[in-house]
């Protein structure tokens, strides 16, 4: 089967394309750029796709995803978080370790990897636990997980507070050539903490999480990495004092990247000030200063991926009181939208918030994704950056509704999404 993608606006930062033209995609793999179509379009084995008006880019990467599978099926599944990600224009995504059982052996690395290839429609890459169980105490089995398919290593929700063990992980992981992604948290700071600590916080009357909490975490990871040279990824970066200590340690040649999710460069702590539960995230949303740091970040390449940290939860763990409910938003489906908007304000051109959704992750996790060059799997998302939506949670073809995003009027809608030369997903 052939797919010809016509007269769209390719967008490739990978390999410096910024054009209108057309795509061949041929057994699974970018074929060629035609200029005469003609000749093509009469084959009776060829998908025709028009895609004037749209962009078309290399297939969106989210390397901070939570498929909640195996354990937390309640949640999500591997199938309804691949279907998430197809609908948001994502045709790789990577998932975290914090499932039950923790994925911190090659056999839940393997279950993982077998329920992707037999249920869900885009590609899975696995994180590995950093210690077992998630507990910060012993090492867990990473030669092994990274044999079986993990392209890196993280106790993302569960801080690594033992410096001694995280050491010991940047040294080990070095000999696979994959990176340390940190929970950047101090549990001691962060105490009982359920959003920012702040003006916000003191008006709710709710327990406070500072913006210190991350910074300790942050700096300590990179000193450790500076003793290490292994590569440190800092997880959701949410605070000023994060991105400067990042920015800083790149000036010194400190082999460290760092991400930022949507809701993080979106919304401020004033988003709580109804209660609503479906904004509590892990770190929590933080003050306008901090997401103008982060939005800088973006702008001068201090922050270099973005990334949806997607937590779906089932709508009854989040209806209840504030204390009591779960951390995380349901990102897949909107991040695209809420990132036009950075576009849109001038903060980052077009190819640059592509190259910080494609190629930079790729290359973060090492995975042969994120390009659009001739012999490349023909993963692609076609987009239309203006068309006007209303963000809907009942359409979300994840499992969790979770977003505190529901009925905003935004700009951005994904029209395909391609996977190995196969439409999956297409409105």
């Amino acid at each position: 089967m052939k797919i010809l993608i016509k007269e769209g606006h390719i967008i490739d930062p990978s390999e410096k394309l910024n054009k209108v033209g057309n795509i061949l995609i041929e057994d699974g793999k970018v074929k060629s750029y035609p200029s005469d179509t003609k000749k093509l379009e009469k084959g009776p084995t060829i998908e025709v796709i028009d895609a004037q008006g749209m962009v078309v880019a290399p297939g969106f990467i989210d390397m901070h995803v939570h498929l909640r599978e195996p354990g937390f099926e309640h949640k999500e599944t591997i199938r309804t978080g691949c279907e998430a990600a197809a609908a948001g224009g994502f045709t790789s995504v990577v998932c975290m370790p914090n499932t039950n059982p923790v994925n911190d052996n090659a056999s839940v690395t393997e279950y993982i990897l077998l329920k992707a290839r037999t249920e869900g429609i885009v590609n899975v890459f696995p994180i590995g636990a950093i210690t077992k169980g998630e507990k910060g105490e012993i090492l867990a089995e990473i030669g092994e997980m990274w044999e079986a398919g993990c392209v890196g290593i993280s106790d993302d929700g569960c801080p690594v507070m033992n410096s001694r063990v995280m050491r010991h992980a940047m040294e080990y992981v070095k000999a696979f050539g994959i990176p340390v992604i940190s929970h950047a948290e101090d549990i001691d700071l962060s105490g009982h903490g359920v959003m920012n600590e702040g003006f916000t916080s003191t008006v709710l009357g709710l327990r406070g999480i500072p913006n210190a909490s991350e910074e300790v975490m942050v700096a300590r990871d990179i000193t450790l990495v500076e003793l290490t040279a292994a590569h440190l990824h800092i997880a959701h970066v949410s605070t000023a004092g994060a991105v400067r200590l990042i920015r800083d340690a790149k000036k010194r040649g400190v082999r460290v990247t760092g991400e930022a999710t949507p809701h993080h460069f979106t919304l401020t702590d004033r988003a709580i000030l109804n209660y609503d539960t479906n904004a509590k995230v892990n770190p929590p949303i933080r003050s306008q200063k901090d997401v103008d740091a982060i939005r800088e970040g973006l702008k001068d390449g201090t922050i270099d991926v973005i990334a949806t940290d997607h937590a779906p939860h089932s709508e009854d763990e989040k209806k209840v009181e504030f204390d009591l409910a779960p951390f995380g938003i349901s990102g897949l489906e909107t991040a695209l939208p809420l990132s036009l908007n950075l576009v849109k304000e001038g903060i980052l051109t077009l190819p640059e918030l592509i190259r910080k959704l494609t190629f930079n992750p790729a290359q973060i996790v090492r995975i042969n994704r994120g390009t659009l060059r001739v012999g490349a799997t023909a993963d692609v998302v076609i987009f239309n950056p203006d068309k006007s939506i209303t963000v809907d949670r009942n359409k979300f073809r994840s499992k969790g509704k979770n977003t505190p995003f529901h009925g905003w009027q935004l700009s951005g809608c994904v029209r395909y999404t391609i996977v190995g030369g196969k439409v999956v997903f297409s409105s």
